[in-house]
């Protein structure tokens, strides 16, 4: 039985938390829906989805992807070079 290799466990993934354009707001201060949709439109904002279809009423954010977006907005500044 030596030949046998041990099967892996697979990491247990989270599911993903889908935010709403107002639960957008709520994580990022200062953030509106108007803004936000502004972003999204010119392609400058966070990752998003559209379940319902690109004319459909439902937006989707994932919260990780929010937290990358702001996250990589950050500026580095002298004294932290």
């Amino acid at each position: 039985m030596s030949n046998v290799t041990p099967i892996k466990p697979r990491p247990v993934t989270e599911t993903p938390r889908y935010l709403s354009p107002e639960q957008v707001c709520e994580l990022v201060p200062g953030m509106t829906v108007a803004n936000l949709k502004d972003l999204r439109a010119s392609g400058k904002g966070p990752r998003y989805s559209k379940p319902t279809g690109d004319r459909g009423h439902v937006t989707l954010y994932r919260e990780v992807d929010v937290v990358a977006w702001v996250e990589a907005a950050f500026v580095k500044t002298r004294d932290q070079s």
